[in-house]
């Protein structure tokens, strides 16, 4: 497989299965699935050894064929090769006279001035398409943004600016209902799916059992299957004991730090689903505040 096909092939087909997993692999805006999900790395390992054995074994199929060929059909194979390589260059050279339009180096004395500076020559060959095909556009567009400007008054750059900030700003909004992550006490809502409530109960398990019980009876903390809360029950009240911590001095630590926001909106939606069950060793209600959940 040693030829630049092969190595182009798998460089084209490689790059698209990357495309592929940063495509469909669910990461935040700003984040590469490739570095967020290290298994990526797998699939891609896999696809880059498979595009390998395809072309080895296509090589190795090719170089089998050959040998099997006659001398004279084995010159008769070089002969269309070296033709079908000819016909490449040719196209090559008619897309590089196309894009340059410049004169073959053996017919340059049609086009030399009389200009020589210390033996060096002035053509005076052609401008390039490309080149005088995007200076005519940029006459059109200098036209046209002239007139629609300070011709007709659209709107100036300042109203422009004004109008990308709100945008950006509705934007902005319609991402945080979204995104996990950036869910505060003054945004979290209640979670109710199986999944989220496991995944908060595991949390809960692995954090908060040595001060609440398994089952939310309380030892060193408070009951949490009561109605009786220190700091206000509901959501809200919940998640930001949680993120912030209780009272100065005494009361549960900050989680913040510990916890993304979307694990202790998981975490606090499973403290309040406690509510109502009967614990084995419930500890008496404290706090003042009442909370009951919405019927």
């Amino acid at each position: 497989m040693r030829n630049l096909a092969s190595f182009l092939r798998i460089i084209v087909l490689l790059s698209v299965a990357f495309i592929g997993v940063e495509y469909l692999v669910e990461t935040e805006p700003g984040q590469w699935a490739v570095l967020e999900y290290p298994n990526t790395w797998v699939f891609l390992g896999i696809v880059f050894l498979f595009l390998v054995a395809i072309e080895v074994s296509i090589s190795a199929l090719n170089n089998t064929l050959y040998q099997a060929l006659t001398e004279e059909k084995k010159e008769r194979y070089h002969a269309l090769e070296a033709e079908r390589k000819q016909a490449f260059a040719k196209k090559f050279d008619w897309l590089l006279k196309a894009l340059t339009r410049s004169k073959p180096i053996e017919t340059e004395e049609e086009i030399e001035l009389d200009h020589n500076y210390d033996g060096i020559r002035e053509l005076d060959n052609k401008l390039p398409p490309w080149w005088v095909y995007s200076f005519y556009i940029s006459i059109v567009f200098a036209v046209v943004y002239l007139a629609r400007f300070h011709v007709f008054n659209d709107y100036t750059q300042e109203e422009e600016y004004e109008m990308e900030v709100a945008q950006a700003k509705i934007e902005i909004e319609e991402y945080k209902k979204t995104a996990k992550d950036l869910v505060d006490f003054e945004t979290v809502t209640m979670l109710t799916e199986a999944s989220d409530l496991q995944a908060g109960e595991a949390i809960y398990t692995t954090n908060c059992v040595a001060c609440h019980k398994s089952d939310g009876g309380g030892g060193i903390g408070p009951n949490l299957t009561d109605e009786n809360w220190i700091l206000g029950g509901g959501i809200k009240n919940v998640f930001k004991t949680i993120s912030e911590g209780g009272r100065p001095g005494k009361g549960m630590v900050s989680w913040k730090n510990d916890l993304k926001p979307s694990e202790m909106q998981q975490v606090a939606s499973y403290v309040l689903s406690l509510y109502g069950t009967e614990p084995a060793d419930p500890k008496e209600a404290e706090g003042d505040i009442i909370w009951q959940p919405e019927s």
